[in-house]
């Protein structure tokens, strides 16, 4: 999406003329393609950048050549059989892709993470870590600790490996960039989980893990030995969950509860005594921003807000990009090492990302590219807010997307659960919820009890509540609709992926009188296998499964409950068509989870229909999914609540 803008009392002016003609419905492609850019990476002098695009429906790796005369081609890697999933600069000449490869390892599958260095020409291509045996046994080798920036020739990484006999540590290598190989630098504990460096190489803090009970330690060098400064409960949401290090390089930075909010804070790591560093009035921080180069924490980002930074330099960008996009979403991707140039990205509910390159000394800033290119501002339907009150009178935050050139008068209508449930949705552009606003849906996306991001309590609100409160906030979303006039009562689908999968079966199987079809993407339909499957793979003192457990409840206790609210035990209760979607390469929610759901469904004698993606994960990465998904979806929503 291409757009000239004239601002005039801008700190930046734009240089982009071009504009695309508007479509009435644009093709399932225009929405299913992959982003036509993301994660774009300057390097640390600003001479490339790299980016993930896509090649042939696949994500690959492309790198531009930064002021190369027009028609110069960029370089671009195709990566055969794993994902790629980012790009890092490591030093100026030489680029770390990450990608993700899923395997079947003793009947089981598991995703696995590995890195390349490879030149920005895309020459000189080596694996990262390859010359340590212990590599086969991680399921990452692609954990940067440090860059080191002072030095070009290495990087710290941290690997799980092999000391004596059959015991492996977590241990800190240094890493040739030219060659990818790795020596052993530093050797952890029994119990070390990662380190904390100052961004140049010299370690700072170690974090341990200890179970029986679950707890969590930051440590500090003292000679020889190490000393314990913070230590905290690590069950569940508890921990001291440190983020990094502070700009100072004295202090490690963590997101806590303060005041029922989640708030950066600030251990000293001489003394251990604890401040606060920023705490937003009304929300959760959300995640941190860091210096691309030092891995320093400079600043924070609230959910629904826009970064706030420490230092001046860093704010007086950030206050120039928000004066030249007003009303939209601007971030910094990225940026040179001395941070004359970087990459913004804009976003909004009518706008997918687009990309600029900005020049602070020129005070130019050069669009990029769009990441949907197809889709014009007249495709895609308003978002706006759309709260509302709980039957049991929680306010429930929500969001509404308005079919583009349609009344919004007793409309087919989705309503769209997010996944997590740890999560939020919020104004942006949103590719799925757009194409069936383009379709003629009015979509709901409400952000029930139990969601992150609006404090402790909201979130507490929804422990043990899976099927119960949190349908009911969904249901009471829909019911809103229905009672403004927006919605026709007989045409509402529910629609979701991962939670939000199970949301879409729990509304089919709990309030089955309310939807006329459910779509579930990767979805969970029986809770208690969900609850044992994660004991088994990571041990029933873990904390993954402290964390399900406070969620969800506990396997034996709750077992009357958890059957109740799991959808393939209720299946007999279905009503409407169920649309069942899975990638077979899914470690996040096995698509055992469908099959079951599936197999539950045909012994009741219930309409559904069951489409896996081949080759697809959890997360829908490659761009032929994600077309035969919305496919399927357009079809199975015309065929049930179409006009």
């Amino acid at each position: 999406m291409h757009r000239m803008r004239t601002l005039a009392a801008a700190i930046f002016a734009v240089a982009a003329a071009f504009t695309f003609p508007a479509s009435a419905k644009p093709p399932v492609e225009a929405f299913a393609a992959l982003p036509a850019m993301r994660g774009p990476q300057l390097s640390p002098d600003g001479r490339y950048l790299a980016a993930v695009q896509p090649i042939d429906g696949r994500p690959g790796v492309t790198v531009y050549t930064v002021g190369a005369p027009p028609g110069t081609q960029p370089a671009a890697v195709r990566f055969t059989g794993w994902i790629v999933r980012g790009v890092r600069w490591v030093s100026n000449d030489r680029l770390m892709v990450v990608g993700g490869k899923t395997d079947e390892i003793q009947r089981d599958l598991w995703t696995i993470a590995r890195a390349v260095l490879m030149s920005p020409d895309g020459s000189n291509t080596v694996r990262v870590l390859d010359n340590i045996p212990s590599l086969q046994f991680n399921g990452s080798g692609a954990a940067i600790v440090d860059l080191t920036i002072d030095d070009p020739a290495d990087m710290l990484m941290a690997l799980g490996a092999r000391s004596g006999g059959y015991y492996f540590r977590r241990s800190l290598f240094r890493v040739d960039l030219q060659t990818g190989a790795g020596r052993k630098l530093n050797v952890g504990g029994a119990d070390t989980g990662w380190w904390l460096t100052d961004g140049r190489g010299s370690v700072l803090a170690r974090l341990d893990f200890t179970d029986n009970p679950l707890r969590e330690h930051l440590l500090v060098p003292d000679g020889d030995d190490w000393r314990e400064i913070a230590s905290e409960a690590a069950d569940a949401d508890n921990g001291l969950n440190i983020v990094g290090i502070g700009e100072d390089g004295q202090g490690a930075m963590r997101i806590v509860r303060v005041d029922g909010r989640d708030a950066l804070t600030r251990i000293d790591l001489k003394t251990g005594a604890q401040t606060v560093v920023y705490a937003h009035p009304s929300r959760d921080v959300d995640t941190v921003v860091r210096d691309p180069w030092t891995g320093l924490v400079v600043g924070v980002s609230a959910a629904d807000g826009a970064p706030v930074y420490f230092d001046a330099d860093r704010r007086k960008a950030q206050a120039a990009l928000q004066k030249a996009f007003p009303g939209e979403a601007v971030f910094q991707a990225s940026e040179t090492r001395d941070r004359t140039r970087l990459v913004a990205v804009v976003d909004s509910p009518r706008v997918p990302a687009t990309y600029y390159f900005v020049d602070r000394k020129t005070k130019l800033v050069t669009e990029i590219m769009p990441s949907y290119p197809d889709l014009t501002e007249a495709d895609l339907g308003e978002m706006k807010p759309y709260d509302y009150t709980a039957r049991d009178g929680l306010h429930i935050p929500a969001f509404i997307t308005l079919p583009p050139g349609r009344t919004p008068k007793n409309l087919p209508a989705i309503v769209m659960p997010h996944g997590g449930p740890d999560a939020h949705d919020s104004l942006g552009f949103d590719w799925w919820a757009q194409f069936l606003a383009n379709r003629g849906y009015v979509v709901l996306q409400p952000n029930y009890r139990g969601s992150s991001g609006y404090g402790r309590a909201f979130t507490e609100a929804g422990l043990h509540e899976w099927g119960l409160k949190m349908q009911d906030d969904i249901s009471d979303g829909v019911l809103k609709m229905i009672a403004d006039g927006i919605a026709d009562p007989k045409r509402v689908c529910i629609v979701g992926a991962s939670y939000g999968g199970y949301a879409a079966l729990a509304g089919a199987t709990l309030t089955p009188d309310l939807y006329a079809c459910s779509v579930a993407v990767a979805g969970v339909s029986d809770l208690a296998e969900m609850l044992a499957d994660a004991s088994n793979d990571a041990g029933a003192t873990s904390s993954l499964v402290s964390f399900w457990t406070s969620r969800i409840g506990d396997l034996r206790k709750d077992a009357d409950k958890i059957e109740a609210t799991s959808p393939a035990m209720q299946a007999a209760h279905a009503k409407c068509p169920i649309l069942l979607m899975h990638g077979e390469n899914d470690t996040t929610v096995p698509i055992e989870q469908s099959e079951i759901m599936a197999d539950r469904l045909e012994a009741n004698g219930k309409p559904y229909s069951f489409v896996r993606f081949k080759g697809d994960d959890h997360y829908l990465q490659l761009a032929e999914t994600r077309q035969v998904m919305l496919t399927e979806i357009e079809k199975f929503l015309e065929a049930n609540i179409g006009h």
